[in-house]
């Protein structure tokens, strides 16, 4: 089982950057997915990305050309480079561990805590 935090979450304006980080632990992280996931307040939790142990990517439509996953096998490090952030992005971001290739959270049974991005003026 591994163990995921995630942290670098924040507040920025429209049109912003911010690049959050989730660093594994206790597992070969290298077979796993990698996925990321967001919840803002009062709606469901929906896959944003996801990145496989050779570095493919898969994005959601809402984030495509806006958001880049990539990961760091040696630090065991996956990151999200989020840009153009817009108001709707805003939700605690999760990132978790699976051995798909999927934004379907119930093949993900490793979660980190979570990290909080506001993007607001």
């Amino acid at each position: 089982q591994l163990q995921l935090v995630g942290s670098g979450g924040g507040w920025v304006r429209p049109g912003g950057s911010l690049r959050p980080a989730c660093v594994a632990s206790g597992g070969n992280v290298d077979r796993h997915t990698i996925g990321w996931f967001r919840q803002a307040p009062g709606k469901d939790r929906e896959g944003v990305s996801c990145i496989n142990y050779s570095g493919g990517t898969y994005h959601a439509d809402s984030v495509k050309g806006r958001f880049t996953t990539t990961r760091d096998n040696a630090k065991k490090t996956v990151y999200l480079e989020m840009s153009g952030l817009k108001p709707e992005d805003t939700g605690v971001y999760f990132c978790a561990a699976g051995l798909g290739w999927t934004l379907l959270s119930s093949y993900y049974s490793d979660w980190g805590q979570g990290t909080q991005v506001t993007v607001s003026s």
